[in-house]
């Protein structure tokens, strides 16, 4: 099994760790985080190093993933994908198999699609995307880069999502609709 370290120790690291198991194609080497925080554990994995030991991490380790969370802005999640692309790591789309996936849909490099999610027909994931637990993405939608769709989320057909945004828990967008870059849709909201 191929090995992978994940960057970031934080509570979504937990939700990853899981799906990565479930999937079954890479082991977990460690988790990079703070320094303050090596050593110390996230669901029985060592943190094992920081991004000060990048130089090192990179001729280590062929496989990388972002386990950081992204509520506030996609800034971290970011600039942490295009460091880990310059240093020539290979950041693998990461699909739970309790998820349902269309073989029409597309899913970019670096992004995840947890549990009981639903991507439909012709829908299409960017890259270092979250498409977190039972969201629905449905036919022809596009969510572009750097974009978390949160635990319970609607995209209806036809929905074009651009680069960075937040669309929150249970929140719902009918079809046709486009959101401009970088919103912030709050938990419950049906978008207008």
């Amino acid at each position: 099994m191929r090995e992978i370290i994940l960057f970031g120790g934080g509570g979504h690291c937990k939700s990853v760790i899981d799906v990565i198991e479930t999937e079954g194609r890479y082991s977990i080497a460690g988790i990079i985080d703070v320094e303050n925080n090596i050593g110390k554990e996230v669901s029985n994995y060592k943190i094992i190093a920081s991004e000060n030991d990048m130089a090192y991490l990179a001729k280590s380790y062929k496989y990388a993933f972002i386990s950081l969370g992204q509520i506030t802005s996609p800034k971290t999640r970011q600039d942490l994908f295009n460091v880990l692309k310059k240093n020539f790591f290979e950041i693998p789309k990461i699909i739970s198999p309790n998820a349902y996936v269309s073989s029409s849909s597309k899913v970019g490099e670096g992004s995840i699609v947890m549990h009981g999610a639903i991507l439909n027909a012709s829908s299409r994931i960017g890259k270092n995307c979250i498409i977190n637990s039972k969201a629905l993405i449905e036919h022809d939608s596009i969510v572009e880069d750097n974009c978390h769709i949160s635990t319970g989320a609607i995209l209806n057909g036809n929905v074009v999502v651009r680069s960075g945004c937040f669309v929150g828990s249970s929140s719902v967008i009918p079809n046709n609709k486009m959101v401009d870059k970088n919103t912030f849709i709050k938990a419950g909201t049906l978008y207008k």
